[in-house]
């Protein structure tokens, strides 16, 4: 028995990913962090990194659905997954229901947030169509927004949750 690590490459390493749709394929290094790959590997300058620490969550994406800090993750880890960022929830020049709800309801100031509480929001619509204020509250806690009061945001998630539920209703 070998009491010997195995050797650990420092060559960039080609990462494939499905990114809102299509499938990229982009260098990264081993230890090159999720967030840095998305901006600068993928040129989707959308997701911001705030604190680095895992904490703010403005760097918040959606990795084979799953909302995660992609400042706390390796691009080599999601070799194979698929990702979506806030450059694909728009369809062309329309916006998403959530974007629209945004916008309508001021739940954006300054917009370093809002990617990223757009994107776990739409995770929150998707487990529970109709959340309580106290639901949405609790969800968007590892969201941080300097600028608002989170009243904006709130009154944002409950738009986007009617006009989700319109536009279904309407495809019935």
């Amino acid at each position: 028995m070998s009491d010997q690590l195995p050797e650990v490459s420092d060559e960039p390493t080609v990462v494939t990913v499905t990114v809102n749709g299509k499938k990229q394929r982009a260098l990264a290094e081993p230890r090159m962090l999720l967030s840095d790959f998305v901006r600068h590997g993928l040129g989707l300058t959308g997701t911001h990194v705030g604190c680095e620490h895992g904490v703010c969550g403005a760097c918040s994406i959606r990795v084979d659905g799953e909302v995660v800090r992609s400042c706390l993750m390796l691009a080599v880890q999601v070799d194979g997954c698929t990702i979506e960022t806030i450059e694909g929830m728009a369809k062309g020049d329309s916006l998403h229901p959530i974007q629209q709800a945004f916008q309508e309801e001021h739940g954006l100031q300054c917009g370093f947030c809002t990617p990223a509480m757009v994107l776990t929001t739409q995770r929150l619509l998707e487990e529970s169509p109709k959340p309580s204020e106290g639901e949405i509250r609790e969800y968007l806690s590892g969201n941080i927004c300097r600028c608002t009061g989170y009243q904006g945001i709130v009154a944002s998630v409950q738009c986007a949750a009617r006009k989700i539920a319109d536009q279904e209703a309407q495809q019935s």
